[in-house]
């Protein structure tokens, strides 16, 4: 049973924009405390993108994508969302969708507070 899957990627040009979705087991969100998206590109480690707390909607941003991202979640669908515009080729990357159970919400950008992952989804962003 695929307790994280991602969707949603796929390619577009510089200024664009795309929407990722993640959905979650019912079981896997309701255990969550937070959800978020990192990132990887080739060569370079995981990096936070985007986070959520479940039950507040406290949100938190790499600096990178602060002001062009917007993640948000829809508890009725076990789903969450990551809104990407004024897309740059900086951007390109493989996006995993991640849920924790025990986030701490200063370190909610960190990949070691998350148990559960997607297996990703490509965004290629051509200049």
């Amino acid at each position: 049973q695929v307790q994280v899957a991602e969707s949603g990627g796929g390619s577009v040009q510089a200024g664009g924009s795309l929407r990722l979705s993640c959905e979650v087991s019912r079981d896997t969100y309701d255990r969550s405390n937070f959800m978020a998206w990192f990132r990887q590109a080739p060569g370079k480690e995981r990096e936070g993108v985007a986070a959520i707390s479940i039950v507040r909607s406290i949100t938190s941003y790499g600096d990178s994508v602060k002001g062009r991202f917007t993640i948000s979640q829809d508890s009725a669908r076990n789903t969450m969302y990551l809104q990407m515009n004024s897309l740059k080729p900086d951007d390109t990357a493989i996006y995993y969708c991640a849920a924790g159970e025990t986030v701490r919400t200063n370190r909610a950008l960190q990949t070691d507070q998350y148990n559960s992952w997607g297996q990703g989804t490509q965004v290629t962003v051509s200049s």
